[in-house]
């Protein structure tokens, strides 16, 4: 996994983030939930979008906040689910 393919995966869950909730300056290890940019039923689009988007599927075990509570841990999840790791 090269660092243009991790960089394109955090730049699109981060646009996706972006426009659902009009948040313009967002950092990659921005807590998404304790800041207040993610609620329960966002966090529920959230992981239909990274599943459509990415072909991957969210399963029950998969449903850790620590997975999706910023750029860089949602980045880190769907590079583990697609089987590639960044480096």
């Amino acid at each position: 996994m090269s660092r243009e393919e991790e960089r394109g995966i955090k730049d699109t869950v981060k646009r996706f983030i972006s426009r659902s909730s009009n948040v313009t300056n967002l950092d990659d290890d921005d807590n998404l939930f304790e800041s207040g940019i993610v609620n329960s039923l966002f966090a529920v689009q959230l992981m239909t979008f990274i599943e459509k988007t990415f072909a991957i599927e969210v399963g029950m075990d998969d449903l850790d906040i620590e997975n999706f509570k910023s750029l860089n841990a949602t980045t880190a999840f769907v590079l583990k689910k697609t089987g590639r790791r960044g480096g």
